[in-house]
This record gives C-alpha cells, sequence and structure tokens, in this order.
C-alpha cells in the first residue's frame, strides 16, 4: 500500500531539535472521493450484526463506524483509485479482521466477521535475557496453549502477556496516569449550612475512562477517576428546551432515592439552547495536537486523526481552522484556512506522524497565538487540544499554563480538551486547564467516542451559550434534617462567590443537558445520617431574624447565575422547589442508577443499600429510547464491575 509523503518542516526563526522533525502537509490535495467502500460487519459465533465497530484503512486517518445493522460505508478520496489497501475492523471485546482490498470503481461489498477476543498475538512480548526471540507461528502455539488452559480472557485493550523464564505471565503496561484526590461531600445540616453553591460541569471524561477500565481491560479505574456528576451528566436527558430569551431551561424534581427509600432526591437540571445551521456563529478553531513520541501507540495519534476527520465533517465555509503541533518544538502545519476546504485541512491531519519529546507549554502558547490573529468577534473562538497529556519539556508548570489559559479565556479563546490513550493520561492536569479555559474535557477511548463528541454532540463541545454558570441551592431547615450534594466535588464555591461575577465557573454548550442530584433526609426520616452541628454561638440569631424557615410549603430554593458568552454582568434566575414527593421518572431513575453505579465503584460510605443487583434493576428499567445504544452500554458496564468488584456491605450501611 502506498503511503503519503511527509516533507520535512521549515518555521521562520525556529529551530528544531533533530529529535523531533515535525510534519507537514506534503504533495498535492486530494481533490474528491473517488471510490466508497460498502459492507456489513457480523458476531462470527451468532451471525448477529455488530454496531459502532471502526472500519479503517490501516495506517490512515480515513475510517467510519458500522450502523446499527452492522453496515457501514467509507468513501476514500480519489488518490486512492487503483490501490492496494488494508482494510481492518476492530471493536472493543472482539479479534480485529483485516482484508486486503483493491480500491476499483464498482467493486463489490467487503464484508467482516470478528470472533470474541481471546489471547491477541499483538500482546505477546518477549522480555528477559534467557527468553529467545518467538517466531509468529511459535507464539501462536504458545498463545493457543495457554488459551486452553488458562482460567482468564485476555482484555482487548493494550496489555502485555510476558515470556519469561519461568512461564507466562500478566504484566500490565508502564501506568503513568494521574488523577486528582476526590474527597467526597458529606452531609451537612441547613441549621448551619443552609446555602450550598457550585459550578455546572459537562466534563463527560470520567464516564468514557471508567469505560475503558471496565469494558476495555477488564479492571477496576482507580476511585479517583470516578467522578460521578461526569457519569450522571454522559447521558442525554428527555428535559424540555427553553422558550423565552434565556438561553437555558431549568426543572427540578422530587423522588425517593433508590439506595435510601427515606431520603429524596432533588435533582436539579439544565438544558440548553440548540443551534440551526443558519444561527450557529462562525468558528474559528486551532486544533493543537501532540505529536510528540507518546503518541504512537493505535490508541493516541491514529485515533486522534479519525476524530478530528470527523470533526472537519461538520465545519462550514464561514469556519476557519488551524493546525498547530508540538513534540520537541510547536510549529504551525496549516494556516488558517476556510471549513470548506477539507481535502487541505484532511490531508494535513493524515500526515501527522509522532516521535519526539513534550513541549506542551510552547504548544499552547502558539496556538493561542494563532487563535488570536484570527479572532472573529462573536463567533466562537476556541483551540481544541488533544493529547495524553504529558508536558515534561520547556515551561511547563500548571500554575503558569492555567495563567495563560485564564488570560486568553478573558480575550474570548476558550479551551477544549480531548485526551487519548492508556498508561500516560494526565487526567487531573486537563481537566485543570479546561475548567480554566471555559471549555470542557472529553476522553476520546474509540471512534464511537469521537462520533459522539464531535458530530452528535459538536454544538455543545464547541459551541458555548452561557458561562459562568453557577448554582445555589437554599435548604428548608423546617423540612430537611440534611442534605448531600452527589459528586461535584472539585466544582464547589463559596457561599459569597455566587454573586462575585469576577468568580469563574462552568460552561454551558449549545443543547447540553446538564443534571445535579442531592440526597435530602427529611426531618423526621427513619436515618442513620448524621451531619455535624455547629457548638452553641455567643452571637447568634435573634427572635426577629431568626426565622429561616417562612413556609414550610418549599423544601428549597434555587437560584442560578449566568453570563453571556462575551458579557461580564451575570443574570440571575430563581426557582423555587416545592415540598412534595413525585414517583421518580424515568430519567430520574436512570440518573440514579448511574449515581449509585459511582458510588459503588468508590466504595462510597453513602452508598446506603445500594447493590450491583439493585443499580442494574434501575438502569435495565430506564432505558427508554436509547436509540444510539450509550444506556445498552452502561447496562454492559455494570455487569463488567459486578463480576469484577463483588460488593460486601459494611456493617454500617446494613440494617
Amino acid at each position: 500500500m502506498r503511503s503519503l509523503a511527509v516533507l520535512p518542516l521549515a518555521f521562520a526563526g525556529l529551530a528544531l531539535a533533530a529529535e523531533a522533525p515535525l510534519p507537514t502537509p506534503g504533495g498535492p490535495p486530494a481533490t474528491g472521493v473517488g471510490v466508497t467502500i460498502t459492507g456489513t460487519v457480523k458476531d462470527v459465533d451468532t451471525g448477529s450484526p455488530l454496531a459502532g465497530v471502526q472500519v479503517f484503512v490501516q495506517g490512515t486517518g480515513i475510517g467510519t463506524l458500522s450502523g446499527a445493522g452492522g453496515g457501514y460505508s467509507l468513501p476514500l478520496p480519489d488518490r486512492f483509485t487503483g490501490l492496494q489497501i488494508e482494510l481492518r475492523a476492530t471493536l472493543i471485546g472482539y479479534a480485529t479482521s483485516a482484508r486486503t482490498v483493491d480500491v476499483a470503481a464498482g467493486a463489490g461489498p467487503v464484508n467482516f466477521g470478528l470472533s470474541r477476543q481471546a489471547v491477541g498475538l499483538e500482546a505477546i512480548i518477549v522480555e528477559g535475557e534467557a527468553a529467545p526471540p518467538l517466531r509468529r507461528d511459535q507464539a501462536a502455539k504458545q498463545s493457543s496453549d495457554l488459551s486452553r488452559n488458562a482460567t482468564f480472557s485476555a482484555p482487548a485493550s493494550p496489555q502485555a502477556l510476558r515470556l519469561r523464564g519461568d512461564g507466562w505471565r500478566w504484566a500490565p503496561p508502564k501506568d503513568r496516569e494521574a488523577y486528582a484526590y476526590i474527597e467526597e461531600n458529606e452531609f451537612r445540616s441547613p441549621g448551619a449550612h443552609p446555602l450550598s453553591t457550585f459550578g455546572i460541569d459537562v466534563d463527560r471524561a470520567s464516564y468514557a475512562n471508567v469505560r475503558r477500565f471496565l469494558l476495555g481491560e477488564s479492571r477496576l479505574p482507580p476511585a479517583d477517576a470516578v467522578r460521578i456528576e461526569e457519569l450522571v451528566n454522559y447521558f442525554p436527558y428527555a428535559y424540555a428546551a427553553p422558550r423565552k430569551e434565556v438561553p437555558f431551561a431549568v426543572h427540578t424534581h422530587v423522588a425517593p432515592a433508590p439506595w435510601a427509600p427515606a431520603h429524596r432526591l432533588l435533582r436539579i437540571a439544565m438544558r440548553g439552547r440548540e443551534f440551526d445551521e443558519e444561527s450557529r456563529p462562525p468558528s474559528n478553531l486551532v486544533f493543537l495536537i501532540d505529536v510528540s513520541g507518546s503518541m504512537q501507540s493505535p490508541d493516541k495519534l491514529p485515533l486522534l486523526k479519525q476524530a478530528f476527520r470527523m470533526l472537519v465533517g461538520q465545519l462550514g465555509s464561514a469556519d476557519r481552522v488551524s493546525i498547530v503541533v508540538y513534540a520537541g518544538a510547536a510549529g504551525l502545519v496549516l494556516p488558517p484556512t476556510p471549513g470548506h476546504r477539507k481535502d487541505e485541512i484532511l490531508h494535513a491531519i493524515d500526515n501527522l506522524q509522532a516521535g519526539g519529546s513534550t513541549a506542551g507549554g510552547a504548544g499552547i502558547r502558539l496556538a493561542y497565538q494563532v487563535a488570536r490573529k484570527r479572532h472573529i468577534d462573536g463567533g466562537n473562538n476556541r483551540v481544541i487540544l488533544a493529547t495524553d497529556g504529558d508536558f515534561n519539556v520547556g515551561a511547563s508548570s500548571d500554575s503558569e499554563m492555567v495563567r495563560l489559559i485564564e488570560e486568553r479565556r478573558r480575550q474570548g479563546t476558550f479551551l477544549t480538551v480531548l485526551g487519548f490513550g492508556t498508561g500516560n493520561l494526565q487526567d487531573a492536569k486537563m481537566e485543570q486547564i479546561a475548567d480554566h479555559g471555559n471549555g470542557n474535557f472529553a476522553y476520546i477511548d474509540s471512534a464511537l467516542e469521537a462520533k459522539k463528541v464531535l458530530v452528535s454532540e459538536v454544538g455543545g463541545t464547541l459551541h458555548t451559550i452561557a458561562k459562568d454558570v453557577k448554582i445555589q441551592v437554599e435548604f428548608n431547615p423546617a423540612v430537611v434534617r440534611a442534605y448531600r450534594l452527589i459528586g461535584y466535588e472539585n466544582r464547589m464555591l463559596a457561599a459569597e462567590d455566587f454573586d462575585d461575577d469576577d468568580k469563574d465557573a462552568g460552561e454551558l454548550g449549545a443543547g447540553h443537558t446538564v443534571t445535579a442530584l442531592y440526597e435530602v433526609v427529611p426531618v423526621g426520616a427513619k436515618s442513620d445520617v448524621e451531619a455535624r452541628e455547629p457548638g452553641p454561638l455567643r452571637y447568634g440569631a435573634t427572635e426577629e431574624d431568626g426565622d429561616l424557615t417562612p413556609m414550610s410549603t418549599e423544601l428549597a430554593f434555587v437560584k442560578l447565575r449566568y453570563k453571556a458568552p462575551d458579557g461580564e454582568r451575570s443574570r440571575l434566575i430563581e426557582h423555587p422547589v416545592a415540598n412534595r414527593t413525585y414517583r421518580a421518572r424515568e430519567d430520574l431513575r436512570f440518573a440514579a442508577s448511574v449515581a449509585a453505579f459511582g458510588m459503588l465503584l468508590r466504595d462510597s460510605e453513602h452508598a446506603g443499600a445500594a447493590t450491583w443487583d439493585l443499580v442494574l434493576d434501575l438502569a435495565r428499567g430506564a432505558t427508554g429510547d436509547d436509540e444510539e445504544g450509550y444506556r445498552a452500554e452502561f447496562v454492559r458496564m455494570i455487569e463488567a464491575a459486578r463480576e469484577l468488584k463483588p460488593i460486601e456491605v459494611p456493617l454500617a450501611r446494613r440494617e
């Protein structure tokens, strides 16, 4: 198969280290679609069609996904006509299948049959001087013998099966992943703490990362990788859209808590306004792509190319795209280019190669410079950083990057962060810089996730409709004995921050939904929950102003503040919550199952009577209209977690 040439890159006034040659587009761009390859993908054993299979041309970023019926359609640029290519089909849990295809007009369908994976030969490596190199036929025999005698099955993602003098053993790849410590929110007394204040969060990275651990690697995620609010907010919910000039609608609902029926769940939900194609503001996008040596593995740069190809397909003539890359140094490989000139943009993406160290700080600075030069007033000005998160060369301190990102945010350039790969994922760093950049953070573990983030939800991912969105809930101590916000630990704000317009908070994208859940203990409920109260105060409330509960008909009072994307003054929305409990609606039942799932993964002391069976029953009973299959996939994750993590209910949680 012929590969496209990569020419050396020259930057004005920038000397590149020899270890890090940076790629640039070479040769003429493709001129259009030549041949479209079609076919179906099925399970070899059952004959069932397989959806979400990645079908791609090996060695390129050109690929597609199979649909619900297993069918796929893959358009190829005309430069491939007459060539012989290797077409691959891959799906987590199945062995990759490859076909050699002669690209010609009128060719028949290219069908694939995938088998469930036991041990992948590409995972077999040899280590130690005593172990001789294995030929592929020897590796196959060793693998076959192992498969017959082993009591485990191999995970689908890269794990190394190592051969030593004393036999085989599993050895996970070197793990440098980093997660910020999460200290779970505790129950609080409304008498002592009547106000709960936090910034919204529309990130979804934690869910995709947890899925990677459970379904991709057959192991449990670290507790600090489980951010419950991101798990809950991964799913779309059928909240009513806004009708007035406010960019989002607010909804509340109160129902029993499934893991503690004497308690209540207060759901606060938001639904952002969607853009139609005509009203969508033009975008000035800078793709900031990590091409360092750590990005070489298939789940990093090759997957990144697939993801950005999908995003390019969503752009129009009013949009502009630039590409900045960084390895040992940073450079511009594509100057600002109109979005309708897709061949030029895709050609630049296809030619990216990985190698060298990681000058992430230099890359971010250059990307912001490029974005500022082409700033669109009233448009969507955004840097999209794609990386495994490692910044290990040059000025790369977190505080320095945060100051730069905040300064550019105030100037109107926002930041979206896309994380890729395993073993080196710097989750904590990527989440931090995305939060400071008025953007969002997503983890891309597959082409299917790339499609969700950059195609299905591209409006919410790229277009901010409200910034610095804060929620403050005042609980009525006449009817609430204690309350706890589930998740949002790294989004908590001081009560006085709510009215401070200089205080940064979360952003809401077009069409995005946001869900926050409070567990509430009503006054008089039979519950073991203890909320700490302060001691007696010398200067307490007087009789005149001490009545904190003038209306026992209200459970809580919700206030929201937000700014327009280019605004500096916040606007206030107020919403009382009646002291009435209803039967949980389908969306709330499903959100509750996700929250309980997260608490079980974290071994939370607040999980109450939650069990894997309870979580499964809740999720299965609330799948609803699951067109994309996200909720069905979540059921598979629960089943996987149940096998990996049997739950023993602590004495404190037993009746």
